[in-house]
């Protein structure tokens, strides 16, 4: 075993020499290109952040479904604090597969590192960014959970999500278990879009009439 220690400290410093010879960019594709490696045979391969990688800013893209809203407030804390502690948690992202990549969690992240120079130059123009391989519906799930979690996820346009998952298939169960919300909230969510599509997978659980005068007639 110390044998093989050895080997792999000598193969480590062996390894921080040549990369040591390289440019920048070279040494964030070396690097990153280390990390993935290493991830392969890692205990924790399973978990997202185990391997971060820094990808070049215009190549990290905002998703579409996101109603996470941040206070003018909140934004310079957050500012600060990655001003004066740095990249502390990476941004999560997906995969789009053409070199770019779709951000799961930590817009207003990114967003630090591109519109405030200082930081900007710091990371030279780069993003740390963790990796999840989920589809689209999950993906949202895994969004609102990461918002809801902090307590800044928008009713409105989570009205208009709950449609939208309701409308790929999620029943009310599934909605409630994967996004953290209870039967009620799923419902009063529904009502705000006005729209029947938004029950087209309820499961009543209760007759027509008491579900009417519950949630219509109050």
């Amino acid at each position: 075993m110390d044998k093989r220690m050895n080997r792999i400290e000598e193969l480590a410093r062996e390894l921080s020499e040549e990369i040591g010879c390289l440019d920048d960019k070279e040494k964030v594709e070396a690097l990153n290109h280390a990390r993935r490696c290493l991830h392969e045979v890692s205990p924790f391969r399973d978990e997202p952040c185990d391997c971060i990688q820094w990808v070049r800013q215009e190549d990290v893209h905002a998703n579409e479904y996101n109603p996470n809203h941040v206070a003018g407030p909140e934004m310079r804390l957050l500012y600060e604090s990655i001003k004066l502690d740095g990249y502390t948690m990476p941004i999560v992202t997906y995969d789009l597969g053409d070199g770019t990549r779709e951000i799961v969690d930590g817009f207003h992240r990114n967003r630090v590192g591109r519109e405030h120079a200082d930081i900007r130059n710091r990371v030279h123009e780069y993003l740390p960014v963790s990796t999840i391989d989920k589809t689209e519906d999950e993906r949202i799930g895994s969004t609102i959970r990461h918002n809801r979690a902090r307590g800044t996820h928008g009713i409105r346009p989570m009205s208009e999500i709950v449609l939208e998952l309701s409308q790929m298939g999620w029943d009310d169960e599934k909605i409630c278990r994967r996004l953290g919300m209870d039967l009620d909230e799923v419902i009063r969510l529904k009502q705000i879009t006005g729209l029947k599509e938004a029950f087209m997978n309820h499961e009543f659980s209760r007759s027509w009439e008491e579900f009417k005068g519950k949630y219509y007639e109050e």
